[in-house]
């Protein structure tokens, strides 16, 4: 797929949540990553650049929700090497 997708949220659902109105696009894309990460739908990274957050902002947010991150031996193993460096 290489075309983007646009979600449409009805104005009178917008002008109702119980959000300021200039932060509603940015609630709806953090809520969207977080969901999709959640479910092992997308990737820390994939999520990070959805809601537009750096990485330390998406995992402070999921620490703040109680959800706990994935992270696999094979994930701390690249981590491992790549701190490491070549060898």
């Amino acid at each position: 797929m290489s075309e983007d997708i646009i979600l449409v949220i009805p104005s009178y659902l917008a002008q109702n949540m119980k959000l300021p109105p200039d932060t509603i696009r940015e609630e709806l894309m953090s809520e969207l990553a977080v969901s999709l990460y959640q479910r092992g739908i997308i990737t820390s990274a994939q999520a990070c650049r959805l809601a537009g957050f750096d990485r330390y902002q998406f995992e402070d947010l999921l620490w703040k929700r109680q959800i706990p991150v994935h992270y696999s031996e094979e994930d701390l193993g690249k981590d491992i090497r790549y701190f490491h460096g070549p060898p």
